[in-house]
């Protein structure tokens, strides 16, 4: 089944292959992108792989100088050249002996990356291209970098090419925040964060760091198949179906999504949760709970990957409450999955940006977020937002609009416009080179006018 492109989205990826285009000898700029997480299956465990690929592909089809240091699968070539994007895969000898993914043997590959990438980045790649004038940016991500970064910073100040070089951390999550040294941290590097309720998080640990939100690929605002969707709404027609992909964690409001689903039972709303978790042993935990409180739990596993398999694992359903995904998603199912929901929850306890709200966005889907990190969510505008842990609270607000088809429409189309402004080509000419060209000091340091 093919996807269909329409202008918005061509236009959005005209803007971001052309819009920032500029001669690669002539900008004077490179920038690096440090992370664990990746675009090879090996290195992807959640949103920071999809952060970081994606900003990576945007800034590469700009015409920017790119390259991206990651823990990668260890069967693939070390280095590969993508036109302006090059890949380097990390710590290799080591997920050798760690099979299972990007975070397995974690502490082994945090200190070789801090070891030895800092040196090997200077010496084979910044030096030349600084003492020829140039400047680089290098943006690392989350608690497994610092200690890469603080090795850079020594190395660029002994090599005397510091103040050619804008160093930045990021902070995707509050994840062991308790083990970084703070005070060296930002002496060396401007600290970033995704969200502004992050932001304010970080202000009690008398840190102020700048917002460079999430962004979406232009590929996320390309609409399902409209003969999936048809599929998928036949399929469970004169069912209530709502979505949920998130960790199987407590933060996640798994148990709040029980609760709700056991109200629209008792209402007769004749519900339909399909789930999809991770391999976190909460997972089990919740979905025992959720059959003591009377909820029907069928596991599905798809028997070919795609679409194909994500419609064939919704038949006969009709006896089920809660369907459990244990297959994967890939991004063709996904914009099935939240385009064709009747809600897609999206709430959390915690949540420092909530893509998987932007993503139902992008697809036309309908978003019930919380109030933390979602700052593209404006309540009833363009998605539901819950403030308390009441069951009843998302009851009255989807009843609302259950029974307004025409308002229910106007907030898809909402949400899909909202999440044009949220692909990366928008955030990157929005706010991240604007904050660049500031921190840099240079009127026109990316060779535009």
């Amino acid at each position: 089944m093919e996807a269909r492109e329409d202008r918005g989205v061509k236009e959005i990826r005209h803007q971001t292959t052309h819009a920032f285009l500029a001669n690669e000898q002539d900008v004077g700029v490179q920038f690096h992108l440090l992370s664990f997480e990746g675009p090879d299956d090996y290195a992807q465990a959640g949103s920071l792989a999809s952060r970081i690929t994606g900003l990576a592909h945007v800034l590469a089809e700009a015409g920017f100088d790119t390259h991206l240091w990651f823990v990668g699968d260890p069967d693939l070539p070390g280095h590969e050249a993508h036109d302006h994007l090059r890949l380097y895969r990390w710590c290799q000898w080591i997920s050798r002996y760690h099979p299972r993914g990007v975070y397995d043997g974690a502490e082994g590959k945090q200190a070789d990356y801090a070891a030895s990438l800092p040196p090997f980045l200077l010496r084979e790649v910044l030096l030349p291209h600084l003492r020829h004038g140039g400047h680089a940016v290098i943006l690392a991500e989350e608690w497994h970098t610092v200690h890469t970064v603080l090795h850079l910073d020594w190395l660029l100040r002994q090599a005397q090419v510091r103040s050619q070089v804008t160093l930045l951390w990021n902070a995707n999550s509050t994840i062991a925040f308790e083990r970084i040294d703070w005070g060296r941290l930002t002496a060396a590097a401007m600290i970033t964060t995704v969200s502004r309720y992050m932001k304010h998080l970080m202000q009690r640990l008398g840190i102020d760091p700048l917002v460079i939100p999430n962004g979406l690929s232009a590929d996320a605002l390309v609409l399902p198949e409209q003969k999936a969707v048809a599929t998928f709404r036949a399929r469970l027609r004169g069912r209530t179906v709502v979505t949920k992909v998130a960790r199987w964690d407590p933060e996640q409001h798994w148990l709040l999504a029980i609760d709700t689903l056991g109200v629209m039972k008792r209402l007769r709303w004749q519900p339909l949760l399909i789930a999809r978790g991770g391999a976190e042993a909460y997972g089990a935990h919740m979905l025992a709970a959720a059959a003591r409180a009377g909820l029907r739990v069928v596991e599905r596993t798809h028997p070919q990957p795609g679409i194909c398999g994500l419609l064939h694992i919704l038949e006969d359903l009709e006896e089920a409450d809660i369907v459990s995904l244990r297959s994967p998603l890939d991004a063709e199912s996904r914009r099935v999955l939240f385009r064709s929901a009747d809600v897609v929850w999206a709430h959390s306890g915690h949540e420092p940006f909530g893509l998987v709200g932007v993503e139902t966005m992008a697809v036309g889907g309908l978003a019930c977020t919380g109030c933390s990190g979602e700052d593209y969510a404006v309540p009833g505008r363009n998605a539901l937002v819950l403030e308390t842990t009441d069951p009843w609270e998302f009851i009255g607000l989807f009843e609302e609009v259950r029974t307004a088809p025409a308002q229910e429409r106007a907030m898809r189309r909402a949400g899909r416009i909202t999440a044009q402004q949220y692909v990366w080509s928008q955030i990157m000419d929005r706010i991240l080179l604007p904050r660049l060209r500031l921190l840099t000091g240079l009127p026109t340091p990316w060779g535009q006018p």
